[in-house]
């Protein structure tokens, strides 16, 4: 091997930046659906994050009293943030602001929090990218190195689209996983809290036959999508049996999913986006 080739093979390679209209090939609807409780788990381990929701006063924002809406809400927010104009972004992230203002703590509060906090918001980015690259790789196997290098770059948009600066987020995949990886080990989860995860996992907001229905699927889904220190956190048991269980209903649904066109791939993310739009037409509150 010459010198000049020496020289080349160790040169990174280029990728093509993603833009709204090219990553929606990565946007999996029903990742969206098995990976949203899990995630929420892992952004809340972060204890300020955890004690803004649970002291939240702000009612209409609250999973225990309007699952639907905080649903569609979340939903919009990754949307918009990945998929949405430059335009789009900065009208959901003032709607965001408005309902994020009165999240600060207070006098009692056992630990300080704003919900305009960069550094909190950096830790829920970092948490979103994490989930939707989990659930990726295993709907469809790890992306090429560079395309997840760029997917990764452009998913900063996951923060950026509020109060995160651009230079706080981590500068490489590399450097993400030593963040995830330190911060992942830090967290833990009081037990009020873990009493508010239980009743989310197990739906307790809603109707009893959606509770008969679905509670004890989504206790399973969650448990394996959890980190293992989260899931020791809240005292999930997980088995080698579990996960090849696990595993096997992921393969079921990949198999499904990826046979789908492409709008139907996207749904709900789709549909939110576009109700978004309409919302905005039409003068309607975003949030």
């Amino acid at each position: 091997m010459t010198a000049a080739s020496r020289a080349h093979d160790s040169e990174p390679v280029a990728y093509t930046p993603f833009t709204p209209d090219t990553v929606q090939e990565h946007m999996d609807g029903v990742a969206a659906f098995l990976g949203g409780a899990a995630n929420v788990i892992m952004q809340l381990s972060l204890r300020p994050v955890g004690r803004g929701v649970l002291e939240s006063t702000v009612d209409s924002g609250k999973v225990t009293l309007h699952p639907v809406k905080r649903l569609r809400t979340t939903l919009t927010y990754l949307a918009v943030a990945l998929m949405g104009t430059d335009e789009e972004r900065v009208a959901y992230r003032e709607a965001v602001n408005e309902s994020h203002r009165p999240v600060r703590s207070t006098a009692t509060s056992p630990v300080k929090y704003n919900a305009f906090d960069p550094n909190l918001q950096l830790w829920v980015a970092a948490c979103l990218y994490w989930g939707i690259d989990d659930l990726h790789t295993r709907i469809h196997g790890p992306m090429a190195p560079a395309m997840a290098e760029a997917f990764y770059q452009y998913c900063a948009r996951l923060g950026t689209t509020l109060q995160m600066r651009p230079e706080m987020w981590p500068a490489d995949r590399a450097a993400f996983q030593r963040y995830w990886d330190e911060n992942l080990a830090t967290k833990s989860i009081e037990p009020e809290l873990r009493r508010y995860f239980n009743d989310m996992i197990d739906l307790t907001m809603m109707p009893r036959p959606i509770r008969l229905t679905f509670a004890r699927l989504q206790r399973f889904i969650v448990t394996g999508l959890l980190p293992q220190h989260l899931r020791d956190e809240m005292r999930l048991a997980w088995t080698a049996r579990d996960e090849a269980r696990f595993e096997r209903t992921l393969r079921t649904i990949a198999a499904v999913h990826t046979r789908l066109p492409k709008q139907a791939r996207m749904f709900p993310m789709n549909a939110y986006l576009l109700d978004m739009r309409v919302r905005r037409r039409l003068g309607k509150p975003l949030v």
